[in-house]
């Protein structure tokens, strides 16, 4: 049961930093990856799991990535992912850009995958 007397408000630290403490601390090693413009993001190097920094809007994946998993929250203008510039069909659940649901885009084969973390 929770003691009401004793809880401690979520207010000092933000939806994206919270989702890392908390992927950390389930044992998944996250890099921030921050936006070249705002909700813009150009992921040149995958080098392990990634998470991006704020909403996204739009995400680029370089020729030169072939394999990535990225964690992310859409933007409410979240317009999608492509590769080297193209724009690539999503696999996977449809993205509700909300501004708070976090979401796995997976890069393999050309191809993103898109799936919904939690419920």
């Amino acid at each position: 049961m929770i003691n009401t007397d004793r809880i401690v408000p979520v207010t000092v630290t933000d939806l994206l930093t919270l989702y890392g403490n908390i992927l950390t601390i389930a044992g998944t090693t996250v890099t921030a990856v921050q936006a070249t413009n705002p909700g813009i993001f150009e992921v040149g190097e995958a080098d392990g799991t990634l998470l991006a920094a704020e909403p996204v809007a739009t995400m680029d994946f370089a020729e030169d990535v072939t394999e990535a998993t990225v964690y992310f929250i859409p933007a409410y203008n979240y317009s999608g992912f492509t590769v080297n510039g193209v724009a690539v069909t999503t696999e996977g659940v449809e993205v509700e850009p909300d501004g708070r649901t976090l979401y796995t885009a997976t890069l393999a084969d050309g191809a993103v995958t898109i799936a919904q973390v939690g419920f």
